[in-house]
């Protein structure tokens, strides 16, 4: 009986060593280490998890054991170990396709030159050998592969990115398959500045200010941004968190302007002329009226900015300049410049300089904004 036992037991023992020890929670090394890589595009977190294995002198584009070819038996994982899944936190499009915010697993079916990418719902699986091609993909887009500097282990890489757009590529010998993730970058911006001024920015005017910003630089969405800045300027219930200043002041003159509410403008700007603010402040919102030919309202608020921040050299500037546009050229738009050009930093004088020859000869022009 005991020489049939033993080797039983020895057997056994065996199986044991070779495989993870249920009874202990040791973190060992593998020959196909996880990664998470993770791309913002936008406000869209995009997270890409996968077992990363490598080469080993294998031709593994062409070897159906290590990726299986046609679909025959199963898709590839597009890694090792567990299905590779990659989460959107917001809609997408897949190279022009759309695809739903969510956690995908992600398998690839290569049919020679072609390769179809899958990212299918069902996410949680080991490999691909249970995916039901039939009815747990959301989406499945036909690629071509391209070439790409050797890489020994399995890897993705995120590239060409642009403000709404970034390529993904699953790179692996020398051998890279790329596709294309977008956004609509205003409609995901805008929702996510809705979800997040309900928390805990709702209290903070910066946040209220620099939501209607964005929305005025990207011009869009440019009527609730205008509810955004009075919120800014205003407060919520009964003028909690309430924080009038040229900043905010500012961002609602823009968007006035931008939507031509003439008289809003007006009466805005009359609120802003006399308001004591910081030097940078007061230089945003004197260049804005200068811009958009309010210079009469320029030269007030550059007389008062000095009151406040004498010998401070762009107000100086911007008082010569409105000096300059609403009472033509004086004996005060020479005194202002010059004071500009000798408290001037020295990178800047060039450009002082500049201007006062263009003011001297009657060529000086402002852009409009």
């Amino acid at each position: 009986m005991r020489k049939v036992v033993f080797p039983m037991l020895v057997l056994l023992g065996q199986i044991g060593l070779a495989q993870n020890n249920p009874f202990h929670t040791l973190n060992f090394p593998s020959q196909s280490p996880q990664v998470i890589e993770m791309q913002k595009l936008g406000v869209t977190e995009i997270e890409i998890n996968y077992h990363s294995p490598a080469l080993n002198e294998r031709d593994v584009w062409n070897d159906p054991n290590v990726i299986p070819q046609n679909g025959e038996p199963i898709a590839w994982r597009a890694g090792a170990n567990m299905n590779t899944t990659i989460s959107f936190s917001t809609d997408v499009m897949i190279n022009d396709q759309p695809l739903s915010a969510g956690k995908y697993g992600f398998h690839v079916i290569p049919k020679g030159d072609t390769y179809t990418l899958l990212f299918a719902h069902n996410n949680n699986q080991w490999g691909s050998y249970y995916l039901d091609v039939e009815n747990d993909v959301s989406l499945s887009i036909a690629i071509e592969a391209e070439s790409c500097p050797k890489t020994e282990q399995l890897d993705y890489e995120f590239l060409n990115r642009t403000e709404n757009s970034v390529v993904v590529g699953l790179e692996w010998g020398e051998q890279r398959l790329p596709f294309t993730v977008s956004v609509d970058l205003n409609t995901t911006v805008v929702e996510s500045f809705r979800n997040e001024l309900r928390g805990l920015n709702t209290y903070r005017w910066e946040a209220w200010n620099d939501a209607a910003n964005w929305c005025l630089q990207h011009n869009t969405n440019l009527e609730e941004a205008l509810e955004w800045a009075d919120r800014s300027i205003n407060g919520g219930f009964h003028g909690f968190a309430a924080n009038k200043n040229l900043s905010n002041l500012q961002t609602k003159a823009r968007l006035l302007q931008k939507l031509d509410k003439t008289d809003a403008l007006k009466e805005t700007v009359a609120d802003a002329l006399s308001m004591d603010a910081p030097a940078y402040d007061l230089n945003g919102f004197s260049i804005f009226l200068l811009r958009n030919g309010l210079y009469n309202e320029a030269l007030s608020m550059t007389d008062h900015a000095l009151e406040l921040h004498p010998n401070t050299w762009f107000l100086q500037l911007n008082a010569a300049i409105a000096q300059y546009f609403a009472k033509k050229k004086s004996r005060k738009t020479t005194t202002l410049l010059e004071n500009a050009l000798a408290n001037a930093p020295e990178g800047f004088k060039p450009r002082v300089k500049e201007i006062s020859e263009e003011i001297e000869n009657g060529t000086f022009t402002l852009g409009q904004g």
